[in-house]
């Protein structure tokens, strides 16, 4: 069992070609019990992005708050406190926060994706 409260959960800031003003927080996975899959919590700040990028493996996103937009099949498209997404392996994809808050969203994914 593994209980705790994303306060207690240090973050790391992202730093890369492509990344402003992004953290993450790897919240539940193996080291937690939860073997092959990893649950991350992401912050974007003002004007915070992820790369456009694409990798092998799915994720499963939740936007928990703020707004922003997320590239995926070659378009933006606007998302909010409340939506969700699927994103296939090997599709190019990037968040990106476009409100005057924090945008916040859970990424869910296989052990391998979180390095």
């Amino acid at each position: 069992m593994f209980l705790s409260h994303t306060k207690k959960i240090q973050f790391k800031t992202l730093n890369g070609l492509g990344i402003v003003c992004a953290r993450k927080q790897s919240l539940v996975g193996p080291e937690q019990g939860w073997d092959g899959w990893v649950m991350r919590q992401f912050t974007l700040g003002q004007d915070g992005q992820t790369p456009k990028h694409s990798h092998p493996w799915p994720h499963i996103n939740y936007i928990l708050s703020g707004k922003g937009t997320l590239f995926l099949d070659g378009k933006e498209q606007a998302v909010e406190s409340g939506s969700v997404a699927y994103i296939p392996g090997d599709e190019e994809h990037q968040f990106r926060n476009v409100g005057d808050e924090d945008f916040v969203f859970i990424c869910i994914v296989p052990e391998e994706g979180d390095k």
